[in-house]
């Protein structure tokens, strides 16, 4: 049965969609199979790794509010082991139509049931809100990834962010863990930079992935695009910061990296040089 972790935080530009994105991304490409779920309504993760508005036929929306199959509604990606649940502008008007649903906290973990075996891992991208869906997809989660700025205004929302995650372990979802906190947009000759780091580090302590997102332009220029950075450019310092944050999380699951071996060549295969083409008796 497949892990379902939500990338949360309700401040927004800290790098939810980036994160969720790349790391689904990298661990697709170490050849876990992995589900990536667009609960913005903006859609960002949906065009991001490759799916445009045309392409959606049945959206996250549709699995939400109108009972749709969600195994009827997931896209594959271009890269392999990538699916997608996207999501629909349709998808702001879901606060207000979850309001009057009974077990509305649970609806998405419903959604998800239904498909969860069918993966290694599923990742929600939230909204930068505690509106409804996001507390939707805490309960339908076994954890929560952080992603933070290495800026100071980016510390504000993180206490109310673990007041909420406390709330809803209490209420709706006992298991609800922290997966880890992710520091991005690391510049490091800033100097407020390097001390939003240690302040994170010295009081959430090993919660803090050693992992750091540094800023990279290929990590800005991949959504453009439309494509994770590690399709976009897989010798960038983005990308190495993203593969390198996918083996900590798989080694912090206790989870394997397992990479199929190339087929050798048949020995006994011989490839004799034509002018026109080779050819292979």
């Amino acid at each position: 049965m497949g892990k379902v972790i939500a990338i949360a935080n309700q401040k927004g530009g800290v790098g939810k969609t980036t994160t969720a994105i790349n790391l689904a991304a990298c661990l697709a490409i170490l050849e876990k199979r992995v589900l990536l779920i667009d609960s913005d309504p903006q859609a960002n993760s949906t065009s991001g790794v490759g799916v445009f508005a045309g392409d959606v036929s049945t959206s996250v929306y549709d699995c939400l509010i109108n009972g749709a199959d969600p195994k009827e509604a997931i896209i594959k990606t271009d890269t392999p082991n990538l699916y997608l649940l996207p999501s629909h502008i349709d998808l702001v008007g879901a606060e207000v139509e979850l309001v009057s649903r009974w077990r509305r906290e649970f609806v998405m973990k419903d959604v998800i049931d239904k498909i969860r075996e069918d993966f290694d891992y599923i990742f929600i991208d939230c909204l930068p809100s505690l509106g409804l869906v996001t507390v939707n997809a805490l309960t339908a989660s076994d954890s929560v990834l952080i992603p933070v700025q290495c800026e100071f205004f980016a510390l504000e929302g993180l206490g109310k962010l673990k007041n909420t995650i406390v709330l809803v372990k209490k209420q709706l979802n006992p298991k609800l863990e922290i997966e880890g906190i992710l520091l991005t947009m690391y510049d490091k000759r800033l100097r407020l930079a390097n001390e939003v780091v240690n302040e994170v580090r010295e009081y959430f302590k090993e919660q803090v992935y050693d992992t750091i997102i540094h800023r990279n332009s290929k990590i800005g220029e991949a959504p453009n695009m439309h494509t994770p950075v590690v399709i976009y450019d897989a010798a960038s310092k983005g990308t190495i910061n993203f593969l390198n944050l996918s083996k900590e999380f798989l080694s912090k699951n206790d989870d394997t990296i397992i990479l199929k071996p190339k087929k050798k060549r048949n020995s006994t295969t011989k490839v004799k040089s034509s002018k026109k083409k080779d050819v292979v008796e």
